[in-house]
């Protein structure tokens, strides 16, 4: 598979080379622009009037085919379209059958990258065709050697900032410059050892341009035939060194080898290296690892001292690269080799994981730490607050595949050393600094959605540690900007801030804005806001639109304001003379409870000979207890057709005294746990003499929370002549919200005690 990717990007490189300037280079290169883009990786570009040099092309395309060997498909597709090149120019497809011929050797291996330079970008060029010698003068001199070309891991870029922070010194530059010095003086072979993401090849790199200035520097390709250099170099004036970036990957038949290594120091030759620990451990004891034993060896731990850490704070205060900053802020003893190369890495884990086959759920609950974060809930955040968030991101699809214990397990894995999502104590946790850090820089990344705005102010409120007043401000200005952008959530969003903060001539504009953009629940809102304030009329109409949509509380308000409208018109109407009128009004007083009010108006309808009020006015004659009085109109109302007034003669009048069937209903009630059905029984059993089995019932009303049976208890206390108990049962009667016990204990106080 090496191999391969080495022949597609040589191939591809020449075939872009011979290209660029014309018709098709300007066709195919917004797409090759796209795919590097897609994996935050750079395309060359021209640099004056020079065409791209095929070298750095050929590195480009390697570096993304390594980053993602599916790359190579669409790589082909977007080449194949450039035009088949001159005779002696490189064919239209990969090279096939066996590698490449090496000029060093005479053997057969893979393309060795070589030395060239685009500005101060410098490569060294693969050898293509036997015959072809490689100049050294060609290979870059170390000062000009490009880190990230040979092997240092690219991190987050900034807009005027180079590619890389400055380096920060480590704990073992001065051994490993010593080391490199005496390696100056009679060639050899310095090895910088580590752990992944230890920073080994940014500190190896700054030794060589410290130590080795002048010096020209190759640069291999993994698995190029090395030995022809001695040959190569014999000779010639000038000092040189090579540069073996994971050195296990140059070892083996035409790798770097004992007898090889001391023809190239008797020529002083610098061999700087760097290599993993398990990958020296796995090496040191096989035939062709013997050259490891020929080292000077230098090891750099990946967690930095305390020394280490305060270099790099200095460092960030004198060069204010927000990058040194950031690590300075948040790496912790990880370091900065490991924050700026892995953050980069582990974003894009995390940001593919929100497809519905990999961990939808991991991704949201870190997305909801990180958004929460964004907002300025930069503390410990709750699990239980993470969960509520995760579940509103819409644009996440698959969670049910997921349960939460794994999408935690998942989201708090030890990544070399770092974390998605990090435990602070007990079950609080906060998203990862660099991915709060990259969010912040990163130019396509959504902004923070309003229903976690809504989260956070709501836990802002409820946490008196939290700076609500500066998270509101975070969430108004986000707000805002949804809104310029045509948001009309971000519409209701502002409003239920301003309604929040008290201010509510500003909440009322923006939720009669996002009313006007259609958002039905702004409509609600401002419709009782002008309700509230004796607006009746206004409010019907953005009260409708609410209840329209299903809007429960808005549709009670609204028929209530149309009821007050109502009483005010046909009050109109009475006093117009119309008895309809005085007769729908007297039934909506009774409903409201102003008996008094009804009565009248009934009664003028009924003197006036007016029938359809003659049903409404015995029924409120029979409330009163004027029941032979109400009898008789009930009557009348009846025998008219009246359905109402025939039922309640029928119940009233007609039936006969309770029986036992009444009381198994009454039991059944209850023994189904209804509603009030223990104080209905208890009553049934007071009005016919059995008091004590109606306290028994009286009290488990009392106990599954019916104020009802404490009052009843009370008034059965106050009869037997029990005054403290009658009061006692009365105050919790109205600890409950039991109207006739507050009464009972405001107007006559004493009266239990009589």
């Amino acid at each position: 598979m090496e191999r391969e990717l080495l022949k597609l990007a040589a191939w591809g490189a020449t075939a872009l080379a011979r290209a660029a300037g014309t018709d098709a280079w300007a066709a195919v290169r917004p797409r090759l622009d796209e795919l590097f883009a897609r994996y935050d990786l750079v395309f060359p570009v021209r640099r004056g009037e020079d065409e791209v040099f095929a070298p750095y092309l050929e590195l480009s395309l390697y570096n993304l085919l390594k980053v993602d060997p599916e790359a190579a498909g669409e790589l082909r597709a977007i080449l194949a379209e450039l035009p088949a090149g001159p005779p002696g120019a490189p064919p239209s497809g990969p090279p096939a059958g066996p590698g490449v011929h090496n000029a060093l050797s005479g053997g057969t291996q893979g393309s060795v990258i070589q030395a060239g330079s685009v500005g101060t970008i410098t490569v060294q060029a693969p050898v293509y065709h036997q015959g072809t010698h490689i100049d050294p003068e060609s290979w870059p001199a170390a000062g000009d050697a490009d880190p990230i070309a040979l092997g240092v891991r690219p991190t987050h870029r900034g807009t005027g900032l180079p590619p890389l922070p400055p380096y920060v010194g480590r704990d073992r530059d001065r051994e490993l410059t010593a080391a490199v010095a005496q390696a100056r003086t009679r060639g050899g072979l310095v090895l910088v050892l580590g752990e992944p993401f230890a920073g080994k090849s940014r500190t190896a790199l700054a030794a060589l341009a410290d130590q080795l200035d002048g010096f020209r520097v190759y640069a291999p390709a993994r698995g190029a035939d090395l030995r022809g250099l001695p040959a190569l170099l014999q000779g010639r004036p000038g000092r040189y060194a090579v540069w073996l970036d994971d050195l296990d990957g140059h070892l083996g038949e035409g790798g770097l080898e004992p007898r090889l290594l001391a023809q190239l120091s008797a020529l002083r030759v610098v061999v700087l290296a760097t290599m993993r620990d398990e990958a020296y451990d796995e090496h040191r004891h096989e035939p062709h690892g013997r050259v490891l034993d020929l080292a000077q060896t230098v090891e750099l731990a990946r967690e930095w001292s305390p020394a280490e850490r305060a270099l790099l704070t200095e460092s960030a205060g004198r060069t204010g690269d927000f990058r040194l900053t950031a690590a300075a802020a948040s790496s912790g003893t990880e370091g900065l080799a490991a924050y700026l190369g892995l953050g980069p890495l582990l974003w894009e884990e995390w940001w593919r994981a929100r497809r519905a086959d990999r961990h939808p759920r991991g991704h949201a609950l870190v997305r909801a730490a990180l958004d929460l974060a964004r907002c300025g809930l930069d503390g410990p955040l709750p699990m239980d607050l993470l969960l509520k968030v995760h579940e509103g991101y819409a644009d996440v699809t698959g969670m049910d595949r997921e349960s939460a214990a794994d999408a935690v397990a998942w989201a708090a894995e030890r990544r070399h050393g770092l974390r998605l999502l990090v435990r602070v104590t007990g079950d609080t946790w906060r998203a990862a600094p660099f991915l709060v850090e990259t969010a912040a820089r990163h130019e396509t990344f959504p902004p923070v959605d309003g229903q976690v705005w809504g989260c956070a102010l709501e836990a802002a409120r409820e946490d008196g540690a939290r700076d609500f007043a500066k998270i509101a401000a975070g969430a108004r200005e986000a707000f805002r900007r949804a809104a310029d952008e045509g948001d009309s959530h971000a519409l209701h969003n502002l409003g239920v801030l301003a309604e929040s903060l008290g201010e509510g001539e500003e909440a009322e504009e923006w939720f009669r804005r996002a009313a006007e953009a259609g958002q039905s629940r702004s409509a609600g809102r401002l419709g009782r806001m002008l309700a509230e304030r004796g607006e009746g009329k206004l409010a019907e109409r953005y009260l409708e639109q609410a209840a329209e949509v299903g809007d429960a509380e808005a549709a009670t308000l609204l028929g209530k304001v149309l009821r007050e409208r109502a009483q005010r018109w046909l009050t109109v109407g009475r006093e117009g003379g119309s008895l309809e009128a005085a007769q729908l009004l007297a039934e909506q007083l009774l409903g409201a409870g102003d008996n008094d009010g009804a009565f009248d108006c009934y009664w003028e309808a009924v003197t006036a000979g007016y029938a359809p009020a003659v049903a409404g006015y015995a029924t409120l004659l029979f409330l009163w207890n004027s029941r032979e009085y109400a009898e008789v109109w009930l009557r009348r109302a009846a025998d008219a057709g009246d359905k109402r007034a025939a039922e309640v003669l029928h119940d009233a009048y007609d039936s006969p005294a309770p029986t036992d069937t009444d009381e198994q209903e009454f039991r059944s009630h209850a023994d189904e746990g209804r509603e009030f059905a223990p104080g209905n029984l208890g009553v049934f059993l007071e009005l016919r003499g059995r008091t004590d089995e109606a306290q028994r019932w009286y009290r488990e009303a009392y106990e599954t929370g019916d104020a009802h049976g404490a009052f009843r208890l009370a008034e059965l206390h106050k009869k037997a002549g029990e005054p403290d108990q009658a009061q006692a049962w009365y105050r919790k009667a109205a600890e409950m919200g039991h109207l006739g016990a507050e009464h009972a204990l405001a107007e006559k106080p004493d009266a239990v005690s009589e």
